[in-house]
This record gives structure tokens, C-alpha cells and sequence, in this order.
């Protein structure tokens, strides 16, 4: 027995791209999506929660083993598949990672099933970013970013960029103006994460709501979890997804 034995396995498909997903729940939508390795037991006890609060989570699989623990050996082969696959990208600026374009078809299915007000989508780490790219062409209403790590922040550059095209952050931006708000969590010192925040703040003003942990730890949701931080997440979740409709 795993895990994922009570999640409904299913799979999507968008420009000729298929992935499994894991599905739960009742309720508003939201989409989480794992980190490096992959769907770990951390990533599914956060989502457990998310759907205890009265949700529909899918869990996308994109790398990694379904269920692996967090090792070495894990690692290692998440590492190998996103470095030969094309759909995503570890160190272009200025840029959409092509995952993105399918994480939002699956949020548009998902909102086209669901209704309400829009889906929540949770990134983390590698994926962090991909809650934002999914905002500009998908009905996200509550996008949340945590410890965002790509592009990897080798140089300084690298560390500022948000993993979006010009016209993706245009229409990230338009979003924000008509009301949207973006959650993200990191601890201050995480190199991972670069500066980013502060190219969050500059281009989204007040809208980007920053929940921050002293130290230099990094997955704020699952491994070095910060439960003020998973609790932020929820309040917000259900304020953008479940108030919103009522």
C-alpha cells in the first residue's frame, strides 16, 4: 500500500504531451505541484490538507517517482529526466518554461469542471514559478509561490528572473491590477530562491504578499516545513477559492 492508493490516477493531454495525475477531494480546484524529486510523502501530506479543507487537488506527475522519499538516489533521478526533457527550463531568462503552457490546460479543465471563482495553484522549489506562469493564461485565482528556484540562481541575473516571457509578465501584471493576489513563501537566507522576491515586489506592488522564515532551509511546505507557513496557504486557498464563491 502506498500513499497515492486513494488517489484516482488519471492522466491529460496537451499539444501531443501527456502526464499522469493524482486526484482527491471535493470542492474548488487547485493544483499542486511538486518539487525535485517529485511527488514525495511531504508533497501528499501538504495536499491531504488541502483537500481535508474542502478541495479538488490534482497532483500532477512531471519527474521523479510517485511516493519516492526525498535521498540521494531519488534526486538523482529527477535530476536525469529534467535534464534531457525539452519541457522544462533550468537556466534560460526571460522565458516560459513550456510546462507551463500545459499545467494551464490542465487548470482550464479543471475550472471548466469545477466552476467557481477560479484554481488555486501551488509551486514549489524547481516548480515555484510555474503558479505564476500558469496566472497569465489560465483562470488562477490563487496562485502560490514557494521558495520559486528557477531559473537556477547562478548568476545574478538568473537569481532576479521570474521564469517569464515579457508578454507572460504583461499579462501576470494586468491580472494583478484587476485584483489578483500572489502568495510566496521562503526562509530570507535560501540561496535557491536568489532575489527574486524583490523582482516580485517591484513588479507586482502590494498584490505580492511575502510570508518569510528566518534562516537558510528551503522547502518551506514539505521537508524544512513551517507550519505558519502551511496554514497561510490554506487561509489564502480557501479566502480566494471557497470565500470568493460563497
Amino acid at each position: 500500500m502506498t500513499l497515492l492508493d486513494n488517489w484516482t490516477l488519471g492522466e491529460h493531454t496537451a499539444n501531443g504531451v501527456t502526464h499522469p495525475t493524482y486526484r482527491k477531494g471535493d470542492g474548488p480546484g487547485v493544483v499542486v505541484i511538486h518539487e525535485i524529486p517529485g511527488i514525495t510523502p511531504q508533497v501528499i501530506r501538504f495536499a491531504e490538507e488541502v483537500v481535508d479543507q474542502g478541495h479538488t487537488v490534482v497532483i500532477p506527475h512531471l519527474f521523479g517517482t510517485p511516493g519516492a522519499k526525498m535521498g540521494p538516489a531519488s534526486m538523482a533521478r529527477a535530476a536525469a529526466q529534467l535534464c534531457v526533457s525539452r519541457e522544462f527550463l533550468r537556466m534560460a531568462k526571460g522565458t516560459t518554461t513550456p510546462v507551463a503552457v500545459w499545467l494551464r490546460s490542465l487548470a482550464k479543465e479543471l475550472h471548466a469542471e469545477l466552476g467557481g471563482p477560479g484554481v488555486g495553484a501551488v509551486g514549489m522549489c524547481f516548480t515555484g514559478g510555474y503558479a505564476l506562469a500558469m496566472l497569465a493564461d489560465a483562470p488562477i485565482a490563487a496562485p502560490v509561490l514557494a521558495q520559486p528556484s528557477a531559473p537556477f540562481a547562478v548568476t545574478p541575473g538568473r537569481s532576479r528572473d521570474l521564469g517569464l516571457s515579457p508578454a507572460d509578465l504583461d499579462a501576470v501584471k494586468a491580472k494583478v491590477s484587476a485584483g489578483c493576489q500572489v502568495l510566496g513563501l521562503r526562509y530570507a537566507n535560501d540561496l535557491a530562491v536568489g532575489k527574486r522576491f524583490d523582482t516580485l515586489r517591484r513588479e507586482l506592488g502590494d498584490s505580492f504578499i511575502a510570508v518569510e522564515f528566518p534562516g537558510i532551509r528551503h522547502a518551506t511546505l514539505t521537508l524544512n516545513r513551517q507550519q505558519e507557513g502551511v496554514d497561510r496557504v490554506l487561509a489564502f486557498l480557501q479566502e480566494k477559492l471557497q470565500t470568493a464563491a460563497g
